[in-house]
């Protein structure tokens, strides 16, 4: 009998799930047995154009950067972060001032701070899904119960529902999806969340990557009930340094900052975050200029490739992220993930996020280098998929034919898609890719750009009499991959 694991933890603590995230390279390396160096990582959402330090046009030098931090880490940082939170100010523009900033040591520990600072057990939270993963995580950690929201119906959500709920939070642009809603469906939601006394707490993550023009920051730096979060994470490519801040009244803001951890930024973190905050521009800067135009015209090219792939379905984004619908592919988002992974290729599963099942993947923009190498990835995927599963109906096919049951499938939702009379069993054809043209089956540039083997114009393994011989021949006791050659050799060849 299994012993009670005894912890001296909150029952709802023990049993959390952790939040799913993107940017798994080194767990794919040792996975798959691919170089870290080999691996294009599409689930992570960076900014493409690399961060400014790849960029000496901006005239920013890292390594000096580096050294320059050295000597504060002989001493406690100032945990005030003067200069981090002036830099991150003047980058806002629009009048807010340092007061109004809170450091983050990334995303998740703001989220995690707020929650902490507002959550008592029982609480609830509103959370329009789907969306990142983190909100709900952190505020479960607090005992929160959560309420979900669909985001499509956001800018519908009563006055009874918000006055229920303590946080609602709005993902802007959202993620995963890359909707961006106007800042004033943003602010006409404020103004509600205000009159109802519940926080709405807005992740403006992805606002620099997308239209920063559509930002409520300005609008948090004087309203008790508006927070808004920002990331350094994404949107300067540098997710191995953890920096962001919070934008709040000045009064939430000194609170917030009396109640985070008193040292959350290092010295080299602070030093290097407020070089990119003071870069000249903030939001509009050349770099952020450059980016979204690199971004733009790279997304555009990357939908434009899956949109020619049978089965991917790309829906409109306004960030540096696409959402996929894939409910037409024979594979689900977890086996599809999977496979492109072992090819050194890693897309984003979004099974996790709630709502999605396994219908859809998000796919990061990347260099028009990285999106080819995706798309032929993805060809060679689905080559490989239809010989696995040719060989898995197969067996099906065999198991069938042993109980007697019809070999006809006439309700095929195809049917007929070749001629009257056909016999569907082998809906996956067991010799494929033959590679004989005597079949009527050629080569053919596929979607992705390389050939594959097309049986649209082959008749053969539809013929009843030609699937009853090849049947009679595979369900002997000999081997699959035996009989497969002798029916080859024995049944199609006298039909050719």
């Amino acid at each position: 009998m299994d012993k009670k694991i005894n912890l001296p933890l909150k029952k709802h603590i023990i049993g959390l799930v952790p939040a799913s995230h993107g940017g798994l390279v080194r767990k794919a390396s040792q996975e798959y047995g691919i170089a870290e160096s080999d691996i294009i990582d599409m689930s992570a959402s960076l900014n493409p154009y690399g961060s400014p330090f790849e960029h000496s046009e901006y005239g920013l030098d890292l390594k000096a950067l580096f050294i320059s931090a050295r000597d504060g880490m002989y001493n406690y940082p100032d945990n005030r972060y003067l200069d981090y939170r002036e830099a991150a100010a003047g980058f806002l523009g629009d009048g807010i001032s340092a007061d109004n900033i809170i450091p983050g040591n990334g995303s998740c520990e703001t989220i995690r701070l707020v929650a902490e600072c507002m959550i008592n057990s029982g609480d609830v939270v509103g959370i329009p899904q789907p969306t990142f993963d983190e909100y709900e995580q952190q505020c479960r950690i607090m005992g929160a119960s959560i309420r979900y929201f669909e985001h499509e119906g956001l800018m519908d959500i009563t006055d009874e529902a918000l006055k229920e709920v303590k946080i609602l939070f709005v993902c802007n642009p959202n993620n995963p999806t890359g909707k961006l809603l106007s800042r004033d469906s943003i602010l006409e939601l404020a103004k509600r969340c205000e009159m109802n006394s519940t926080l709405l707490f807005v992740d403006e993550a992805f606002s620099e990557l997308a239209d920063p023009s559509q930002s409520v920051a300005d609008v948090a730096a004087t309203n008790n009930h508006l927070f808004v979060l920002r990331s350094l994470t994404k949107n300067f490519a540098i997710p191995g340094i953890r920096l962001g801040f919070g934008v709040a009244s000045l009064e939430m803001a000194k609170a917030l900052n009396t109640a985070r951890l008193s040292w959350n930024l290092g010295s080299v973190p602070d030093v290097v975050g407020t070089a990119l905050l003071n870069m000249e521009g903030g939001c509009y800067s050349k770099y952020f200029v450059a980016s979204r135009e690199m971004i733009a015209e790279e997304r555009e090219y990357l939908t434009e490739r899956l949109s020619g792939i049978y089965g991917f379905e790309p829906l409109p984004s306004t960030v540096n992220y696409v959402f996929v619908d894939i409910r037409e592919l024979l594979m689900d988002s977890q086996e599809l993930t999977s496979r492109l992974a072992s090819h050194g290729i890693l897309v984003r599963d979004c099974s996790s996020f709630y709502l999605l099942d396994n219908d859809y993947i998000r796919i990061a923009v990347r260099t028009r280098g990285e999106t080819d190498r995706l798309i032929q990835a993805i060809g060679d995927v689905l080559t490989e998929a239809g010989k696995d599963y040719a060989e898995e109906r197969l067996k099906k096919t065999i198991e069938c034919a042993g109980t007697g049951l019809p070999a006809c499938r006439n309700t095929c939702e195809y049917y007929p898609c070749h001629f009257s009379g056909q016999d569907c069993t082998f809906c996956f054809c067991p010799f494929y890719p033959c590679e004989n043209p005597k079949t009527g089956g050629c080569w053919i540039e596929s979607t992705t750009g390389s050939e594959v083997w097309s049986c649209e114009k082959c008749i053969i393994l539809h013929k009843p009499e030609v699937v009853q011989e090849v049947l009679q021949i595979l369900m002997s006791d000999s081997d699959t991959e035996d009989n497969l050659k002798v029916s080859w050799e024995k049944v199609v060849v006298p039909h050719l």
